[in-house]
């Protein structure tokens, strides 16, 4: 009976949704009508800082947007900028937190509590999630965003998206696209090429797009390949809405457009905020004077007015912020991201047995860094300390001391060191709160180094040569080098943890929580180790993305580079076995779902959770790929001598490359591996299947292509027969067929716009044309059968 009444609960839901889209579509029809075109254009820029424009003659309303992502920046008024005067609200454990959770069903759960704080205080649109790529430790806003790696961030960032939208809140999905750096940011371009583009940049947003239908999306500041993000057709139309399907509206960032009109023609709505009448004026004209079809601009404004609407339909009343209990979930919540990356002799958890003194040291544990610099601050509505938690809640189990170890204003400052190692060398345990202070993180400035303050670093090596039982508490919003690393013994990785996370952190270390979070981003030995060293920042207003392909963890693996601590990496208080993959077919064509199976034992004596990475590695391929890239993941909770059948779906696409030449995926023929992992370097489980591709792939053929191309394939071979048979049976042996004619290979590497020289015009230039053309009619099934045939592909 229960399932019964769910699923009425549910046919209704969408009927009752279904209708109400039908009498937006109708409102929306009826208002373009009778908009002048004054008012139409109005539309396409903000209010003011952070609302649309409203039409009070017709009674069309505005809507609220307001700043994210791991917390509600609300200003006191959609006219004033916000910072340091928001409104109260829960602050979350930032993006790069978030993504060590490896839970989508944890992050869905988070946006659903954003989405509740957003009813409460008015807002219709939170400003995120941020789904850009990690593609180096220097990025100024990791802790922003989710991950190096573009399946992982966009399965969270589309549990974000649902969370926060099943609120009737909608969301922006930042910044499309390839906005990977904050230096000139404004005018930075992207020089990436479109393979990697579309294999690593862009298929977070997709993922996004396609499963959460995000209500906006942001453009970003930076130029793509030579093109500002907010006036690029091939992004904002052909790829957004014709090829992803999104049914949304492009907003700008803030102060992002540079020519009004091209970015109107482009596909982006709306230009926010309101900078001034100008642009308006500007894109008024441009219409009037034919510059722009009046079409376009109905088909924008009635996509505008479908989301005004729907957000206003969807506005709640007397919403409870719940401040209390979403304060609670943060702590529960950065407990699940906090990461042990090294846990010598099973220092942690710290018990009474094991420890009675313990020296807490480092300014962080008493004055804490919980979020990050820019526009994502949030005004928390209360805000916990390590110190006063530990003292709190544990302080009759074991005695706690205090030194401050360190000035967070001064990073030189080692004046307070010696007094926190005489401490250390009185306890039985010490635990340094280290890290980046706050000026070292920040939108609008990129990382110089990946070092923490020089203070930090010696007393964390000062305190681990009197204290065996050191452990590193860090605070931090990305990747930091630990020269210290084989001086302590636990590494305990807390992220930026949010207005809650001290109480995790003290979960974590007196074991009430078992850590489960795993890296979403590789931590490197040195800057020197990582993908984008020679090419980031970037200079004089070009970024050249010269590692292609190979961000973070590919890059560790093409290039033998042991990371720090690899992707994927994360310890527990427990341990977990894995066994028995299973494959559904040992041989699957790209069209087929291919079912995977592992099982998962807790073998430990402590409940756990383990997450589960399961990555494809393609044998050979025409075109050269990473050694193994991730396709999914899943994160299991088991008690001590629990088993569980983990599950997964491959698709086609899970096996395929881009190909920029094309602008097709392809799946090839060939044999590929399955890699069911711990991490990105503890591979447990493998097994192989055979893909029998069905794909016909076009023939890309022009003047400039090789002859030795359709050379080699067996129906162009015929056409080259057609068209300069003399010349082919010149290369013939005698008593052969012209199938066997010994072409040097000298010839066979010219393109053909050079053979009415080579063939002494038997093929002329009009026939390379006709010839050409002829080509383009031809399809091929790419297929590769043996590992052998790997060492013959060009790359």
């Amino acid at each position: 009976m229960k399932f019964l009444y769910v699923l009425t609960i549910v046919f209704m839901t969408t009927v009752t949704m279904s209708a109400q889209n039908e009498t937006i579509k109708l409102q929306v029809e009826q208002l373009v009508s009778q908009l002048t075109l004054e008012e139409k254009v109005s539309l396409c820029s903000g209010r003011d800082d952070w609302s649309t424009q409203p039409i009070d003659r017709l009674d069309i309303p505005w809507i609220w947007m307001a700043d994210g992502p791991h917390g509600l920046r609300r200003a006191p008024a959609t006219n004033k900028a916000g910072y340091g005067d928001q409104h109260p609200a829960t602050c979350f454990p930032t993006a790069s937190a978030l993504s060590a959770t490896w839970d989508v069903d944890l992050i869905y759960k988070v946006g659903q509590a954003l989405g509740e704080e957003c009813q409460a205080l008015g807002v219709n649109v939170l400003l995120d999630p941020g789904v850009n790529i990690k593609r180096s430790v220097l990025g100024g806003r990791n802790f922003e965003y989710f991950s190096e790696d573009p399946i992982l961030s966009g399965e969270l960032g589309a549990a974000y998206i649902n969370g926060v939208q099943s609120q009737g809140v909608g969301t922006s999905l930042k910044h499309f696209a390839a906005n990977n750096v904050e230096t000139m940011r404004m005018f930075m371009n992207s020089d990436v090429d479109n393979r990697t583009l579309h294999e690593i940049y862009l298929t977070p947003f997709e993922i996004a797009v396609k499963k959460a239908q995000p209500w906006t999306v942001m453009a970003c500041y930076n130029r793509v390949q030579g093109e500002y993000g907010t006036q690029s057709p091939y992004l904002l139309t052909k790829l957004l809405k014709e090829e992803w399907g999104f049914e949304g509206i492009v907003i700008s960032d803030w102060f992002a457009v540079i020519d009004r009109v091209e970015a109107l023609k482009a596909g982006m709505h709306i230009e926010m905020p309101r900078v001034s009448d100008v642009n308006d004026e500007i894109l008024l004209q441009a219409m009037k004077d034919g510059k722009v079809e009046e079409e376009i601009l109905d088909n924008l404004v009635k996509e505008i007015l479908t989301i005004v609407l729907k957000a206003k339909s969807l506005d709640k009343d007397n919403v409870d912020q719940n401040v209390k209990e979403h304060h609670r979930f943060a702590r529960e919540v950065h407990g699940q991201a906090i990461t042990l990356l090294k846990n010598d002799n099973n220092v942690l958890p710290l018990t009474k047995k094991k420890y009675k003194k313990i020296a807490i040291i480092g300014e962080f544990a008493a004055n804490p860094r919980y979020q990050g610099n820019g526009s994502s601050e949030v005004k928390p509505t209360q805000l916990d300390n390590v110190l006063d938690i530990i003292e709190e809640e544990y302080g009759k189990v074991v005695r706690v001391s205090y030194a401050q170890g360190y000035n967070l204003k001064d990073d030189n400052d080692y004046s307070m060191i010696e007094e926190a190692v005489n401490l250390a060398k009185e306890s039985d345990i010490a635990l340094v709160f280290a890290g980046l202070p706050l000026h070292y993180e920040s939108e609008g400035i990129d990382r110089k180094h990946i070092d923490m303050p020089a203070a930090h670093n010696k007393l964390m090596a000062e305190v681990a040569k009197v204290q065996g039982n050191t452990v590193a508490v860090l605070t931090n919003g990305s990747a930091v080098a630990m020269p210290w690393i084989n001086d302590v013994s636990t590494v305990l990785e807390t992220w930026l943890g949010g207005q809650a996370g001290a109480g995790a952190v003290a979960d974590v270390i007196f074991g009430t929580v078992n850590p489960s979070g795993k890296l979403a981003e590789s931590f490197p030995v040195k800057l020197a180790d990582t993908p984008a060293a020679f090419n980031f920042p970037g200079e004089q207003g070009e970024v050249l993305y010269g590692e292609r392909i190979f961000v973070g963890y590919r890059y560790y693996d093409e290039k033998q580079i042991d990371a720090l601590f690899p992707f994927g990496h994360g310890l527990s208080y427990t341990t977990f076995e894995y066994s028995n993959l299973k494959v559904s077919q040992n041989e699957i064509s790209d069209k087929d779902i291919l079912n995977v199976s592992v099982t998962i034992k807790n073998t430990g004596s402590v409940a756990g959770k383990e997450t589960v990475q399961l990555y494809v590695s393609d044998v050979a391929s025409s075109l050269q790929r990473p050694e193994k890239e991730l396709k999914r993941f899943k994160k299991v909770s088991l008690k001590p001598g629990e088993s569980k059948q983990i599950e997964f779906e491959l698709l086609g696409r899970d096996f395929s490359y881009y190909d920029a030449k094309r602008s097709i995926w392809i799946a090839e023929s060939g044999e590929f591996e399955l890699l069911v992992a711990a991490s990105s370097k503890d591979i447990r489980e493998t097994a192989s299947v055979r893909l029998n591709s069905t794909q016909k792939v076009p023939l890309m053929v022009d003047e400039y292509t090789f002859v030795k191309e359709l050379w080699d394939n067996k129906d162009t071979r015929e056409l080259l027969k057609q068209y300069m048979p003399n010349w082919i049976n010149g290369w013939v042996p005698e008593g052969k067929t012209m199938d066997e004619a010994d072409i040097p290979g000298f010839f066979l590497e010219h393109p053909l716009i050079k053979f009415p020289y080579i063939t002494h015009d038997e093929l002329s230039h009009s026939d390379v044309k006709e010839l050409i053309g002829k080509c383009k009619e031809v399809y091929y099934i790419p297929e590769f059968k043996t590992y052998e045939e790997k060492e013959n592909v060009s790359f």
